[in-house]
C-alpha cells in the first residue's frame, strides 16, 4: 500500500469515528425521561423547583421554593432536600436556616461541600457534607430596617465588595477559588479565595465583552475557565480564572414550528428569537471529553455543545409532560448522557438518559 493510499484510508477511519463531524447540523437527541424517580413522603411537596446537584456518591439535592411560609407575596420559600441515589428521600438540610428566602440555585464542590444561593436573602451558604453550616457570604437586610428586596435605579448603585444584590450560581476553578454571580441587579462576577477572602470583581450592567444581563448560572471546566451564562443577552461568556474574557458562544437552532409557550402569548418571531437559545442553566460533563449542556426558557430545549461552542444536538421542548420543559432552572450531568434538570413552572425534578446516535 502506497503512503497516499495508507493517508487516504487513516483519514476515512478518524472520520467514521468521529460522531460530530466539524460541519454536522445540531441533531435532535433521542431521550427518555425516569418516571416518578424522586420519593417524596407524603407530607412534602416541592414548591417552584429551583436547583439541583449531585455529589460524588450520586446524592441528589433539590433546592426548592418549597415550605413556604408567609403571605402570597414575600413569603419564605428555600427548602434543601437530599435524595438517595435510588431516589428515595433521606433528609432536609438546614431546616429553618436564617438565610432561607427564595431558593435559586444549588451546587456541589470537589469535597462534597453543599452550597446554596439565596437570591431573596443575598446570600450563599456552605454546608459540609454532614449538612453544617460551614461558610456564609453575604448579608440580608435586616428585619428592624423594614427590609425589603433591592429596587433597580438607573443608573444602577455600585456594586459593594462582599455584598450581593439577588445572586445566582457559584462555581470554582483548580485552586479552590471562589465565583459568585451576583446577578439581577449588580450584573457581576465575584471572586473570593478558597480561605473565603475577597480577591477582586469583573464585569457590570452592558452588553460588550465582559459585561452582562442577568448572569444566571456560573460553572467552569477542567482547565478552570469560568463559563456565565449571559441570560439576558443571550450568549454565554468564557473567563480564564483571572477574569479576562475570552469568547463567547451563542446557540443558534431555529425554533421548530408548532412550540407554543408554557404560559403567555405565542411570541411573534422577533420575540421567539430573543428567547431561543438564551441560557438559562449550565452544566460541564465531567471526564476527559467534557461537554457543556444549555437550556432555554423558550422554546424550552437542552442544548449539548462542544466547550468551543459547537452545538452537537438538542432535545425536549415547553410543555407539561414528561421528556417536556417548563423552565429549566438548574442542570446536573454527572456524566455524558445522565442529565438531572429542575423547573420551576413544573415543580419537579426529571431524570433524563440520553441515547446520542
Amino acid at each position: 500500500m502506497n503512503r497516499l493510499l495508507l493517508l487516504a484510508v487513516l483519514a476515512a477511519i478518524a472520520y467514521s469515528q468521529n460522531t460530530t463531524p466539524p460541519n454536522s447540523a445540531p441533531v435532535e437527541i433521542p431521550f427518555e425521561s425516569v418516571p416518578n424517580f424522586l420519593k417524596l413522603p407524603p407530607d412534602l411537596h416541592f414548591g417552584e423547583v429551583a436547583g439541583v446537584a449531585v455529589n460524588s456518591k450520586h446524592h441528589i439535592f433539590v433546592f426548592s421554593r418549597g415550605n413556604s411560609s408567609g403571605p402570597a407575596y414575600g413569603a419564605t420559600a428555600a427548602q434543601l432536600l437530599e435524595f438517595a441515589p435510588d431516589g428515595r428521600y433521606l433528609r432536609e438540610i438546614g431546616k429553618n436556616l436564617y438565610a432561607w428566602s427564595y431558593a435559586h440555585a444549588v451546587r456541589i464542590d470537589k469535597d462534597d461541600n453543599i452550597w446554596a444561593i439565596d437570591k431573596g436573602s443575598d446570600m450563599i451558604i456552605r454546608f459540609n457534607p454532614q449538612g453544617q453550616v460551614s461558610m456564609v457570604f453575604g448579608r440580608k437586610k435586616e428585619a428592624s430596617d423594614e427590609a425589603e428586596p433591592w429596587k433597580r435605579v438607573t443608573p444602577p448603585r455600585p456594586a459593594i465588595d462582599g455584598m450581593f444584590r439577588q445572586p445566582t450560581d457559584v462555581t470554582w476553578d483548580l485552586e479552590g477559588n471562589i465565583f459568585i454571580s451576583d446577578g439581577y441587579i449588580n450584573s457581576r462576577i465575584a471572586k473570593y479565595d478558597k480561605n473565603g477572602d475577597w480577591v477582586k470583581q469583573w464585569g457590570g450592567p452592558g452588553k460588550g465583552p465582559g459585561e452582562f444581563s442577568t448572569p444566571h448560572s456560573i460553572v467552569s471546566d477542567a482547565k478552570g475557565n469560568i463559563y456565565v451564562a449571559d441570560r439576558g443577552n443571550r450568549r454565554i461568556q468564557v473567563f480564564d480564572a483571572d477574569g479576562t474574557f475570552q469568547r463567547e458562544i451563542h446557540i443558534d437552532v431555529p425554533v421548530p414550528p408548532g412550540v407554543k409557550p408554557w404560559m403567555g402569548n405565542q411570541p411573534n418571531e422577533e420575540a421567539a428569537a430573543a428567547q431561543n437559545g438564551a441560557p438559562w442553566a449550565i452544566c460541564i460533563t465531567p471526564g476527559p471529553n467534557q461537554f457543556l449542556y444549555a437550556s432555554d426558557g423558550f422554546p424550552g430545549r437542552i442544548y449539548k455543545l462542544s466547550l468551543e461552542g459547537k452545538v452537537v444536538g438538542y432535545f425536549g421542548r415547553s410543555g407539561r409532560q414528561p421528556k417536556q420543559f417548563g423552565w429549566v432552572h438548574e442542570m446536573a450531568c454527572p456524566s455524558e448522557n445522565e442529565l438531572y434538570v429542575a423547573e420551576i413552572l413544573n415543580w419537579r425534578v426529571q431524570k433524563l438518559t440520553l441515547h446520542p446516535e
